[in-house]
This record gives C-alpha cells, structure tokens and sequence, in this order.
C-alpha cells in the first residue's frame, strides 16, 4: 500500500487538511475533498458531474456530515471551518487511517470500541459517487445521521444563500432513495441507498436547511472569494449491524447500480485490468530495424540488437514495479476522458488538470505517450489522435475547447509539433500502418501551412529553415501567462522549443514518407538548413547556453529558461531510426550543467533561472500576482520528464537518472495524494501549488521512467 496516512498525521490538520484525494469518473466528472473531510477549494465535493461530457462540470452533492450514535454518545466524524475561522466540529480526530485502494479514498474510524470504515469511488463513465460505510467491529449496532448537503453550481462558481432565491427544493420518492432537485432546470440529483430506505433500519427526512458560511482556504490563498453555503436537502438515519454495510449512492442516472459491494468489486477490478496491461509485456517488436540518417549517404546504416523506444516496457516488469509507479499508472487514467463526436462515437481526449483545466491540446499532445502508450492503451491513443485530426484547421490543432461550448480556440504555435511527436510514438509503438496512412494527409498539410503561414504570424523562415512565431498581444508558446491583456513573455520570435520541435516534426516527417514511399526531398532539405544554419544561430558564445528566443522585436534573448532542454531532449533515444541532434556534444553537456545549476529542483525545473531579476520565487496570491509568477520562476513538473531523458541520452547513466525521479515518489504523499502537481514554487521548499493532479507532470514521469527501466 504506497498511500497510506496513521492516526499521527491524520489528527494533525496542518497535515490533513491539506492532503487533497480524488476519485473520476473517465467522463470528465470527479470528486475530491481533504483527509480531514474539510472543503478547503470550491472544487471540492462528492460529485462534480460532467453534464456535457467531458465538460459542463457542476458541484451537486457537496458533502455528506456523519454523526456517530454510539451508547448514548454522539461521535462526529465530519469536519468544517466556519466564516471566522472556527473549527466544528474535529471528526478527523476519530481517522484512525486514511489510504488509497487504488484511487478509492479509504478512512479508518476508530472511537469507543468501534472500527468503521468509508469507502468514496465513481462509476466508469457515469456521473455516479459511491459512499461505502462498512461496520468492522463494535460491541452493539451504531446508527448514523448524515446529512446531506448539496448544490448546484457550476464548479468554477460559488453559491451564496441570499442569491439562490429562485431555489425551490423539490424533493420527491424515486426507486431506492430520493430525487432532489434545487430548481426545475436543475439536473436532477438521486440520492439513493442499500439498503433502500423504506426499510426500518434506515430513516430519510427533509431538511432544506441553508448552512452558511464554509471557509475555503485555499481560494482565500488564491486570492478568491472564499465563503459558500450550502443546503442541507435531507438527513438520513441508519441503524449498522456489526459486519454489515450501508451505501449511499449519488447520480444523475435515475437507476445506477446501488449495491455497494458489487461496485466496489467492479471498480477494483476495473482498475487491476488498468495495472495488468501496464505490467504484462507486449509481444516482442522486430528485433532487427535498418536505420537511415537523412543527412547522411542512404548506404549509411546501422543494425541493432534492442528496442528501446519509449512506446513499449520489457519484460523486466515481471520482476516487479515499484508500486509508486502503478500508482502513477491509475493517475494516469484519471485524466483519459470521452469526447465523443458523430465520427467517433468512442472518442478520447485528456484532461489537462483536476481541478479546473479542460482538455486542452497542447497538454493532450505532450501527455499522450506517457499516459496511453506507456500504460499500452494503444487503442485511447489511436482515438485521440483521431479526435484531434478532425479539429485541425489551417495546419493548427485547436488549444481548447470551451467549458461552455462554442468554437475551439486556435492559438498556440506548439500544439501542433507535439503532435507530430505523440503520433511518432504511437507508431514505434504500433506499427499502425493504416493509421499513419490516415494521418499523413493532415501532416502534410499541418507542415505546408506552416510554411506558407498562418495564424498568429507563424511562417517559415526560408533563410534558416526555422519558424517564425507570434504578434504583439499575443502569447502562443506554452508560456502563455497575460496579465491586463499583456503577455507576461511575449517570446515573439523564433523560441527554441518551437525550433526543436519543428525539426523534430521533419525528421519524423522523413520517416513517415520514406514507409509510405511519399515524396521526402523537401523535409531532408529543410532538416539540413536547420542543422546547418538555423539553430547555430541559438548557440550565446558568451554565457555557454541558448538563447531562449532568437530574432525577437528587441534582438535575441539571453533570459535561462528550460526550453532549451528540448533540444537534447525531443530527438527520441529510439534504435528504429537514428534522428540527428541540433548541438554538438560538448553544447549538449554545456546546457545539462547550466540547466543542472540554476534550473532543477527535485520536482522540476524553474521557468526562470532564479539570478534573473523578472524571477519570481513564490507563486501566490490573486490571479495578477500568480500570472506574473507562472513563468517566470515558478517549477513546473512535467520538464522534469525531458530533464530525466536528456541526462539518459547524454551521460547514459540509467542508475542516475532513475534517482533524478526519486522526489517524485515521496510527492504522491502530499498535496494531490496518489497523483503530481501542476507547479511548485521556484524557492526552497518548493512547495506544490497549481492543480493536485497534472496530466503532462504524470505522464512524462511515467515516460521517462519507463524509459529508464527498459535500458537499465
């Protein structure tokens, strides 16, 4: 059991209070809260449903208050922090253990002689939470009142009483429980139970109490409005035979399973399958590939013995898997949503963060091959590049897609490389011919708009091969921060993560059309150039790095930012086909011990060496401060993963770089538990901040992880 809080740190509110769990529900819906059961984020509750899958996310059930009757004691296992910062009342005194059964989130109450245990997990591809209580021991029956407290808002939001005038409850009989619904536009919320409740040992009664007042600290923190109330529909009365169970079901499906055990058994399973595939070897790929460097003569070639492309794990899984990485496994497949469409009525796309980010594209791209193809869900990565390939438009994939629906927004020069990239490793991985068929067209057109231009000013230079990106307001590299409309880095201009990955889209392009016997002399023309004249150009003789972005409006820019890591890092540590490095050896070396110095932390590197005077140590605050810091200093996750493989392909120390993971494992104890932050301060301690759970962060240590293990 790798997640796994005592009694020590669970009685400690420092601590509980701010060890956040989540549960999904593979449509987009999920529900999240604290040890302590303490609402510190407006994001917090039992069921936050996905209306318009995987989006239209909205709070319905916030919580569910537990009072213990026990010989004649009243035992509360619930927590709240009220309006003036008072504590009532402390159940999370009674958590004797709090841990994860997979993502399930499991709590260990233990008063007088009693031991009962609350199970929280969502149905696969329902907007349905289950709430497990089970009596494990006691000397005679316990009843439990619970109240339940709901709402109807928009997760993003927050409800005050006085402004929900136009609420009129309705709750009314529905086949095991009740039907609650705040207003005759509202989705109904069924609150149903197993037992059901017209048996004698378990009472419903209506409520309809407004209870005002619960301080979120975090959105104080966040600089948000941090008071809510909410209303108390119904309170239930159960009586629990020692052994004996009770379920209390929450949906917007009138007729979900209600049977505990059978859906927990269910989920448990489902989730064994998740690690199973994860675990099992892949049927050998050809042992033997014959490799062409399109810089040098087509007699040039090189045998190997092994694969080690990071689209498949050896059979070294047999001897074991930390259990830390299947944890991150079952992180992984939080993010994986529907988004179906009438063209692919089993359509897949990512979430990019839990709490508040949607699927966006450039998160999609960057985490689909740690979070599909090294977990070997081959078919959700086929599917998502699928879904996608019918947004582009004018050689853009779309960014975002809005939480209230409307048109995608294309607008960002990134997304569309990384594409290129997630396709790459899906076919190493697949050999998916008939795909890469599908597909090819859309490439093809993505690099001819590319070249020609399109939006945003992004245009190829033909005097260097490199693209040329962005406009004055705008702000389409993934350090994307505004403030008042402004972009906090512009970087207008030729970035050298778009440079990388530009290379690194032709000479996949090379490849793809040397298989399908296409016409490749253009992209073998372009990749020269690059290599030959465009990205000399990043080398600053004068500090011993690249310049973060070249021909900008002001001249080339020497700021030390992590995007350089790219360039060791994208040309893919694969023995299918020998790819070409932009630097030189001994420029690789310069740049891993600068980035070493001043940019990596145990959970990351910082977006801004911390000797700049735009650094900004702490990220905090209201949304301005936040953005200012976003980029600028902050530590982000998901680089940590490009990082790990630069320091692979260059030092070839598998045992080193295994190390550089190891902070990883003790960060799925805090924050987002069982999961990776989004960011983490840029100053020591490098506190998590941002989202708990990060699909791009999961997904690239997964990646490089496995990586690893496949060349140790």
């Amino acid at each position: 059991m790798v997640i796994s809080f005592e009694r020590e740190n669970c009685s400690n509110l420092n601590i509980a209070e701010s060890q956040e769990w989540l549960v999904t529900n593979g449509i987009g819906g999920y529900a999240s809260s604290t040890i302590a059961q303490l609402l510190t984020r407006r994001y917090h509750g039992l069921l936050i449903a996905a209306l318009q899958p995987p989006l239209g996310r909205t709070l319905l059930l916030t919580k569910l208050d537990e009072t213990a009757k026990y010989k004649n004691q009243n035992f509360p296992l619930y927590c709240n922090r009220w309006a003036n910062g008072s504590i009532n009342p402390e159940g999370y005194k009674k958590v004797e253990k709090f841990y994860l059964e997979g993502t399930i989130a499991v709590w260990k109450f233990k008063f007088a002689d009693i031991v009962l245990e609350k199970r929280i997990w969502m149905e696969q591809g329902e907007n349905t939470t289950y709430i497990h209580y089970n009596l494990r021991s006691g000397s005679e029956p316990l009843n439990l009142v619970i109240k339940a407290l709901i709402n109807h808002r928009e997760h993003h939001d927050h409800t005050y009483a006085n402004n929900a005038n136009d609420w009129y409850i309705n709750i009314k009989k529905a086949n095991k429980g009740v039907c609650v619904q705040p207003f005759p536009e509202a989705t109904p919320l069924y609150l149903l139970t197993h037992p059901q409740i017209d048996e004698k040992t378990l009472v419903c009664t209506h409520a309809n109490n407004w209870y005002y007042g619960f301080n979120l600290a975090i959105e104080k923190y966040r600089g948000l409005e941090e008071i809510e109330d909410h209303l108390n529909a119904i309170t239930l009365n159960a009586q629990l035979e020692v052994g004996k169970s009770l379920t209390i079901v929450a949906s917007t499906k009138e007729n979900p399973t209600t049977n505990g055990e059978e859906a927990l058994a269910s989920r448990l399973a489902y989730e064994q399958k998740i690690i199973q595939k994860f675990a099992n070897p892949q049927i050998s790929q050809v042992q033997q590939k014959k490799t062409i460097d399109p810089l040098s003569s087509p007699s040039k070639i090189s045998t190997q013995k092994k694969s080690i492309s990071s689209a498949s794990i050896s059979s070294a899984n047999d001897k074991g898997t930390p259990e830390w990485i299947k944890q991150l496994v079952l992180a992984a497949n939080q993010f994986i949503v529907d988004r179906k469409s009438p063209e692919h009525t089993e359509g897949k796309t990512i979430i990019a963060g839990y709490h508040w980010f949607q699927d966006w594209g450039r998160d999609t791209m960057i985490s689909l091959p740690g979070l599909t193809i090294c977990t070997k869900q081959f078919d959700v990565a086929r599917s998502i590049l699928q879904t996608f390939a019918k947004y582009v438009k004018e050689g853009m994939l779309p960014n975002n897609f809005p939480e209230s629906g409307g048109t995608p927004t294309y607008n960002t020069v990134d997304t569309t490389l990384w594409y290129f990239e997630a396709i790459r490793a899906y076919y190493e991985a697949t050999e998916d011919d008939k795909l890469l068929a599908q597909l090819f067209p859309v490439l093809e057109e993505i690099i001819d708009y590319y070249s020609k231009g399109t939006r945003y000013n992004v245009k190829l230079d033909t005097d260097d091969g490199l693209i040329f990106a962005g406009e004055p307001g705008s702000q389409i590299t993934w350090m994307d921060a505004k403030v008042d409309n402004s972009p906090v880095t512009a970087r207008i201009g030729k970035p050298i993560e778009i440079s990388a990955l530009w290379y690194n889209a032709l000479q996949i392009m090379y490849r793809f059309a040397e298989k399908l016997k296409k016409r490749e002399l253009k992209y073998k023309q372009l990749i020269r150039l690059i290599k030959d004249k465009g990205f000399p150009r990043f080398w600053n003789n004068k500090s011993g790095y690249c310049y973060d972005v070249i021909d900008t409006p002001s001249g080339n820019d020497a700021s030390l930012r992590p995007n350089q890591i790219f360039a060791l890092s994208l040309p893919p540590i694969s023995q299918k086909y020998s790819y070409t490095p932009l630097l030189t050896v001994e420029q690789e070396k310069q740049v891993m011990e600068i980035c070493t110095q001043k940019l990596l932390t145990p959970y990351g590197l910082r977006s801004l060496s911390s000797d700049d005077p735009e650094y900004k140590g702490i990220y905090g605050g209201d949304m301005e401060k936040r953005d200012r810091a976003y980029h600028q200093g902050t530590v982000w996750g998901w680089l940590i993963g490009s990082y790990v493989i630069a320091h692979l392909r260059i030092y070839k120390d598998p045992v080193k770089a295994k190390e550089l993971l190891k902070p990883m494992e003790k960060h799925l104890m805090v924050h987002g538990i069982g999961s990776i932050s989004e960011i983490f301060d840029g100053n020591e301690p490098t506190t998590p901040r941002g989202c708990i759970a990060q699909a791009w962060s999961v997904a690239e240590v997964l990646r490089a992880w496995s990586l690893i293990h496949q060349v140790s």
